[in-house]
Parts: structure tokens; C-alpha cells; sequence
């Protein structure tokens, strides 16, 4: 819970007023300790369904604060460019996760794609963090479009991967 408060305070506190490569630092760090809890969780044999539930429910709340903060820079300046692409990474990141979990609601599998998400969390924060030190924005665009489409790439691949299983003659 800790990691993903973190990752709220550094892309919704910093990412609104451009401050891009503090909140990618203080990102960085929260998302590097996310990563440890449950790794340490199975190490100690106290993994749990819940522990899984929450850590997947929080990752997404850290996912929305990341793309939300870029999204709400972007507003504020107007840029309907930028705007569109981070709603699309935002949008299409939770159906990429959502199709995962509904496939295995279902008792089927979706972890196929081409986008995971350390995938899409490594680009965005790269790119909005070297923006955050000057590089031209140009990246952070080129990024985000290859992000969006990578998602739904992935949102596809998991609908026909399901499709698949679900038209399987049972056994």
C-alpha cells in the first residue's frame, strides 16, 4: 500500500506542474519497493489470494495515477494530442489487465501480448522522465503512441487467446 501511495504522490504531485523527473524519481523508487512485496510475501510462504487481489487492485491505482497525471499536465496546457494518447495508454493498460483477470474469472488463461505491464511501466516512465531532463517532448508522444497501439495489440491477442480456449472441445 505503501509503493502505491508513492506512485499516487509522485505522478499526481509532480506530473501536473511538469515537475516530470521528480515524479519519475520518486515513481521510480515506489515502484522498484511494490515490486519486493510480493516476492518477499512468497519467500516468507505468506502469499495469499488476497495479498495477490490487493497487489493487482493497487497496481492499477498506481497505473491510473501515472497515466492521470500526465493526462491532467496535458489538459492544463491543451495539448489534444497528448491528451488523447495518455487517455488511450490509460484506457487500454486497465483492459489489458481486465481481460487478463476476466479470462481467469472464467477458469482460462490471457497472459499472452506484446505490452505486460513492467513493459508499458518502463517506456512511460523512461520517456517522461528524460523529458523531465530535456530531451524534446517528441519522445514522450512517439512513446505513448507505440504504447497505445502495443495495448490494444495486446487487448486483441487476448480476446482471440480466449476465444481459442473457450471454443476447445472439452476433454
Amino acid at each position: 500500500m505503501l509503493g502505491t501511495l508513492g506512485v499516487c504522490v509522485g505522478a499526481l504531485g509532480f506530473y501536473p506542474n511538469h515537475h516530470f523527473l521528480a515524479g519519475t524519481l520518486i515513481i521510480a523508487v515506489f515502484v522498484f519497493s511494490d515490486t519486493l512485496d510480493g516476492i518477499m510475501a512468497r519467500a516468507a510462504g505468506k502469499s495469499s489470494s488476497w495479498g495477490a487481489f490487493l497487489d493487482s487492485t493497487l497496481d492499477r491505482i498506481g497505473d491510473a495515477a501515472i497515466f492521470g497525471g500526465l493526462l491532467l499536465y496535458y489538459a492544463k496546457v491543451q495539448n489534444h494530442l497528448m491528451v488523447n494518447l495518455t487517455l488511450a495508454c490509460l484506457v487500454l493498460g486497465m483492459l489489458v489487465s481486465y481481460a487478463r483477470a476476466r479470462a481467469e474469472g472464467l477458469g482460462m488463461t490471457a497472459n499472452v501480448g506484446i505490452a505486460e505491464r513492467a513493459d508499458r511501466l518502463v517506456a512511460v516512465l523512461v520517456a517522461t522522465g528524460l523529458v523531465g531532463m530535456g530531451v524534446p517532448e517528441v519522445l514522450l508522444t512517439v512513446v505513448l503512441a507505440v504504447l497505445a497501439v502495443a495495448s490494444l495489440v495486446t487487448v486483441v491477442q487476448r480476446i482471440v487467446f480466449v476465444r481459442r480456449q473457450a471454443l476447445r472441445p472439452a476433454a
